[in-house]
């Protein structure tokens, strides 16, 4: 079984050689009294425990901890401190994200086991990354599979949902998404129109203009959306954003009727890209629109249809997307 990796940071030589030769048996054990250093190993190496001593001159334990969770996040920190001050502590757990710490002046039985409770914490949340990935891929597989059994009823949506959730992407990356944000907006655009599974073939590949009941039954596609994925408590959020992407900032839209900030940001972000991507797009009853009618029509609707702001950056980043669209397909 391959033995688990710790680096150890203390400053003084006496203190590193002691942790040293308590810990080198049953540990791949590196050392070193610069923390500058450590974070120079950090980048090239993996540990799964990283021990470091408090007060050091070029950089105290918690600041170094904290630039650890930088390079290596998924390492378990320990600190070894002679004080107890209750801030110096808190601010370890939350800056230095610390596991355990171990009080001065310490006994070998104790950092002993300290460390045995660490390495079970390391192999645990190993375990649980495993898991999450695991549940991540199988999940991601699922909703490639619900895309293509889209694409695969309507041809003439072929590939839409990729197209929407990446123009959407290049619009909420230059408003500054955060990551986690971004990543809802994703799963939304993927998924926008998963509804449309339920709407008949009938209408959706009919040659000739919609009837006011057959433009009913399309737009229905929101509330099938929602019934289909609404058992999944993970994507309440994603859920919310799917079921207002049809809205429109003047309120006129659909299934809700609200209006302007009411309205998600994700989804008004959808909606602009939807509706570029609808309007470009070659449908059985009508030619796709020129790329400059499609950007004409988004200006004149800013303010009714769409969100101005969010419309002002769709029309920003539309130029870098159509060069990656033409790439794509060449």
């Amino acid at each position: 079984m391959e033995k688990i990796k710790v680096l150890l940071v203390d400053d003084e030589k006496d203190n590193l050689e002691l942790l040293y030769r308590t810990l080198r048996h049953d540990y791949l054990v590196e050392k070193t009294t610069s923390p500058l250093e450590a974070l120079e190993m950090l980048d090239t190496k993996y540990f799964d425990i990283i021990l470091s001593d408090h007060k050091m001159p070029e950089m105290d334990g918690v600041e170094f901890l904290k630039r650890s969770c930088e390079l290596s996040p998924q390492s378990v920190r320990l600190l070894v401190t002679a004080y107890s001050d209750a801030n110096i502590l808190i601010d370890a757990i939350n800056e230095g994200k610390i596991f355990r710490y171990l009080k001065k002046p310490w006994e070998p039985a104790e950092l002993i086991m300290v460390m045995q409770t660490a390495v079970d914490f390391s192999k645990l949340k190993q375990e649980n990354d495993r898991l999450i990935y695991d549940l991540k891929k199988l999940f991601s597989g699922t909703v490639n599979a619900i895309i293509e059994a889209l694409d695969a009823k309507d041809s003439f949506t072929l590939g839409r949902s990729r197209r929407v959730t990446m123009l959407s992407m290049l619009v909420a990356k230059k408003m500054n998404f955060p990551p986690e944000e971004i990543g809802k907006l994703e799963l939304a655009g993927l998924l926008h129109d998963i509804g449309m599974i339920g709407v008949s073939e009938e209408i959706l590949n009919k040659i000739e203009a919609l009837t006011p009941y057959e433009y009913e039954m399309i737009k229905k596609h929101v509330e099938y959306g929602v019934r289909i994925l609404e058992d999944i408590k993970q994507l309440k959020e994603v859920i919310e954003i799917i079921k207002t992407h049809h809205e429109k900032y003047d309120g006129s839209g659909y299934p809700l009727g609200i209006k302007g900030d009411e309205i998600p940001i994700s989804a008004r972000i959808i909606a602009v890209a939807d509706a570029y991507d609808s309007m470009v797009s070659q449908r059985s009853y009508r030619q796709g629109l020129s790329h400059d009618e499609a950007i004409k029509r988004i200006e004149l609707e800013k303010g009714r249809q769409f969100d101005p702001d969010v419309a002002d950056v769709f029309l920003e980043v539309i130029p870098e997307a159509i060069k990656y669209l033409d790439e794509a397909n060449d």
